[in-house]
């Protein structure tokens, strides 16, 4: 079966000027990043019907392709593929420019249609539609943007993007939230393999508390930017990156903070498209959090209906969509709180039982309510280690994902012995180290919004510049759901 790619874009490029470097079939290796070299097979035009240009792509792979038409009065070329590494079959493409209604900007549709050996469908699919099409628009754009037109072969290499002036949050010290700090700063252009974002929302967790008071130093030293989550817009992208365009709205969450910034160059790796019903302060808000989520229910708590879970902080970011999405596996959910009135957040999501405790005292309620936790997922450390203990169902399993109170003792497998239990200690970024693990969990948490399943936050906005602040609000305790700060 033949699989069919259209993708179709604006150039604020008058066509003359396009159609000039779209024309020259052996032009790419000069504006389109995926391709590494190219030539014309025996030195003919590279405007000559039936010429063959061959090429290395970036990655290794080598492509022979034929143009079979090139119509100057319709601005329009057909080739085709003579030979690849690539498994793409039977494939010939069509490439037409037109004139927008201004006479200064130019429509550019771009198809194929190609064949694919078995259950590569989408994946070459993919590649094509957005490997190649979509990066070659950006590429193009950003080529005329730079004043590219074709250059001379041997020619010195177009001036790379500027940098991007912005604001960033600087740790002058571990310690409390006044050692954050304002400063202004320059963004470069991205690497390879990287994407420049001008950030919108960055989300504020209770990890980046642990930064800044210095429980993990080797992570956060002085001089460094807290946060792990953002989301926001492209502005460009380094060579090498494919996926992604400049005006794509994303998010991205990873493992090396740096995030409470305007803008900000991160790997491509680390990020996804945002879709558009999601906006950006509720994708900071919840992608480090829901991600977390669906690690703590579907891979570690393994939750199903009549799963006895105990909740600590059920009314914070990570505890409220962890009880909401518990309910609706069919858990019993428990969960632990403050005050009466972060009570009342949380059995609005979903917390079927709240105890409400100031001391860390819980485990004796927790055995009445439901015979004890077959799932513990703790934020609170040390003032909850014992309580977690007898709390524990026989073969219950304690997660323990944060220390709110201070860090944990060590475990004493002994102490685990007693009830056949068992711990564990997650990192969420291990879950997403690869893109497509990270797509696959955002998809499930933008599921769980658009079904109902997950409410869309009450979010608490605070400016980038009051980063401190918002710090303070978190560690009082007197914060119901996720906080952003907005640059």
């Amino acid at each position: 079966m033949l699989q069919r790619v259209v993708r179709s874009t604006i150039i604020d490029a008058p066509i003359a000027r396009v159609w000039a470097v779209l024309r020259d079939f052996n032009s790419h290796d000069q504006w389109h990043t995926v391709v590494a070299e190219s030539r014309i097979e025996g030195g003919e035009s590279p405007t000559q019907v039936g010429c063959v240009r061959s090429f290395t792509l970036q990655d290794g792979n080598r492509i022979r392709e034929q143009l079979l038409t090139l119509d100057e009065r319709e601005h329009k070329s057909t080739y085709c593929i003579v030979e690849a590494t690539v498994p793409l079959q039977r494939y010939v493409a069509t490439v037409t420019l037109k004139p927008v209604t201004d006479g200064n900007r130019t429509y550019w549709h771009w198809e194929s249609t190609f064949a694919t050996p078995p259950g590569m469908e989408r994946e070459l699919r993919d590649m094509v539609a957005q490997g190649v099409y979509e990066a070659g628009f950006a590429n193009l754009r950003r080529h005329l943007e730079r004043g590219g037109d074709l250059l001379p072969r041997g020619s010195a290499p177009m001036p790379v993007a500027l940098p991007v002036p912005t604001q960033r949050i600087v740790l002058r010290a571990h310690g409390g939230p006044e050692q954050l700090q304002a400063e202004n700063t320059e963004v470069p252009a991205p690497c390879a393999g990287e994407v420049r974002i001008r950030q919108r929302a960055i989300g504020v967790n209770f990890f980046d508390v642990y930064l800044r008071r210095g429980w993990i130093p080797g992570l956060l030293q002085p001089g460094g930017t807290p946060g792990m989550e953002a989301a926001g817009t492209v502005l460009d992208v380094g060579p090498g990156v494919t996926r992604f365009l400049p005006g794509d709205r994303v998010a991205y969450l990873g493992p090396l903070p740096g995030a409470y910034c305007g803008v900000r160059n991160v790997p491509a790796d680390w990020v996804l498209r945002l879709p558009a019903a999601v906006d950006d302060e509720v994708a900071a808000a919840l992608l480090l959090k829901g991600l977390t989520a669906d690690v703590l229910l579907r891979d570690l708590g393994r939750v199903r209906a009549g799963t006895r879970l105990l909740v600590h902080a059920a009314a914070g970011g990570v505890g409220l969509l962890v009880c909401a999405w518990a309910r609706r596996l069919g858990a019993v959910v428990v969960g632990t709180v403050s005050s009466e009135e972060k009570a009342r957040v949380a059995r609005t999501h979903g917390c079927e039982h709240v105890i409400v405790t100031s001391t860390h005292r819980f485990a004796a309620e927790v055995q009445a309510l439901c015979g004890g936790a077959d799932v513990i997922v703790d934020g609170l450390g040390a003032d909850a280690q014992a309580e977690n203990l007898v709390a524990l169902a026989p073969c219950g399993h304690w997660i323990s994902l944060g220390q709110a109170s201070g860090p944990l003792a060590a475990v004493d497998p002994d102490t685990l012995v007693a009830k056949s239990a068992t711990f564990s200690r997650p990192v969420v970024f291990h879950f997403v180290a690869t893109p497509a693990q990270l797509q696959e969990r955002a998809e499930r948490l933008w599921a769980a919004l658009a079904d109902g399943t997950l409410r869309p936050p009450a979010i608490e906005r605070h400016a980038l510049g009051a980063a401190a602040d918002a710090q303070a609000r978190l560690e009082s305790r007197r914060t119901t759901g996720p906080l952003v700060l907005v640059a």
